[in-house]
């Protein structure tokens, strides 16, 4: 079949970012060899330095070798056919809208996921084994993935069947209608996320009475943060690194800490971690993101529906038929720039969120406290030390320990 402009278009942004992002490691890689930073020196000795600019070393060279044979396999797959093989085989099953979609999703969601299981297998079990964070069983592995994909197929193809009856029913301004459906689904989501999903994956208990409970209950009475919901989860049964995170709003609102994380550090370092995370609650980080998050999933959809019925769109990814799901794939393809540009602006958000809800721990608790157990779940973790300013830009939605520090203690 004859390319079109836009299959060079597509070949083109997936090679260009390819380069772009391989460059980054690139720079990234080159300052594994730098020395400790003076304020950390208080941590980690010379071995255990030495040991996380190994891991981060390791997870670099095999990001090239994973990042290489997705961008082998995707140009192979576009320009011998493979969408239009996917296309035709699922064609020969139905020719109704909805099931035809659901098929052709489905067997290019299940293609990636067999291919992409022995990179995710010997991520765990080899790399992450290897440097002592490893605990999930391959039960737990398999269990994980399976659960994974049932949530992918209920969620992901609920969604996929209203995106078509929207468009089938509202033509053009089938946009308007997806939008506010998924607009609908990120805010239940971000309202019983820890109620709903987490359970099929991890164990929650309330955290018990004692010292810890009372300290951190006494906190949220000072800062006039109303919670009653705090829970642990075990999350040492996949790894060793720790974690807390918030979630949820008005009654459904909680905190969440990792076991790992109660194990890991004091009373006084788990509050400072918590008034971290009450502080991203208190500035409104949290509607904040939200907001911005509909947003971007507004425009994004509005701009789908000026290409979703051009043919050309379909003809880009090697579909000779055009349709609705094949459009879907090549303007995700042309569409991922633009993504890169907002996930850019989220990641600078992110970053200017994370001083502020830092301030507000130093301002309302204390920032030793802080300092201290963003160094232990820095060592926990090894966590790159040392990572190039442009890499930090395009790819953190943290920065990184020593300007956290360094902002700490101004």
């Amino acid at each position: 079949m004859e390319k079109n402009s836009l299959f060079y278009v597509i070949l083109a942004i997936l090679v260009v970012q390819y380069l772009v992002h391989q460059y980054l490691e690139h720079l990234n890689a080159k300052r594994f060899k730098s020395s400790l930073p003076s304020e950390l020196a208080d941590v980690f000795d010379e071995d255990e330095y030495q040991k996380s600019q190994q891991y981060q070393r390791t997870n670099y060279k095999f990001g090239v070798i994973s990042d290489g044979f997705s961008l082998v396999l995707t140009i192979c797959f576009l320009s011998f056919g493979g969408f239009e093989w996917v296309d035709q085989l699922t064609r020969s099953i139905t020719k109704d809208m909805i099931p035809m979609a659901l098929i052709f999703f489905g067997i290019i969601m299940l293609g990636s996921a067999v291919l992409g299981l022995p990179f995710s297998y010997y991520q765990t079990f080899v790399i992450e084994e290897r440097y002592g964070f490893n605990k999930t069983t391959k039960s737990t592995f398999l269990s994980d993935k399976l659960k994974g994909a049932i949530l992918s197929i209920v969620l992901g193809g609920g969604i996929l069947i209203l995106f078509i009856l929207f468009y089938q029913s509202t033509g053009s301004n089938f946009w308007v209608y997806a939008w506010g459906m998924v607009s609908a689904i990120i805010l239940f989501i971000n309202l019983f996320y820890s109620r709903l999903i987490v359970p099929l994956f991890n164990k929650q208990t309330p955290l018990q009475n004692g010292s810890l409970k009372s300290s951190i209950e006494n906190y949220a009475q000072q800062v006039g943060f109303e919670l009653q919901n705090i829970f642990v989860i075990d999350g040492s049964k996949r790894s060793t690194k720790a974690n807390a995170y918030f979630s949820g709003f008005g009654k459904e609102k909680r905190i969440t800490l990792f076991d790992t994380l109660i194990n890991d550090l004091t009373e006084d370092e788990i509050v400072a971690v918590l008034a971290h995370e009450v502080g991203h609650y208190k500035r409104k980080h949290i509607i904040v993101n939200l907001i911005v998050s509909l947003l971007t999933t507004g425009l994004t959809l509005f701009i789908l529906s000026l290409f979703i019925n051009h043919p050309e769109v379909s003809l880009a990814i090697g579909v000779s038929t055009p349709s609705f799901h094949a459009a879907l794939v090549g303007f995700a393809l042309l569409y991922s720039p633009i993504s890169e540009i907002t996930g850019l602006i989220m990641n600078y958000l992110s970053r200017k969120f994370e001083f502020q809800a830092d301030d507000f721990a130093k301002t309302t608790f204390d920032a030793t406290p802080l300092v201290t157990s963003l160094k232990k779940l820095s060592k926990k973790s090894l966590s790159n030390l040392t990572p190039h300013p442009a890499y930090v830009f395009v790819h953190y939605s943290h920065p990184p320990l020593i300007e956290r520090i360094r902002n700490l203690k101004a």
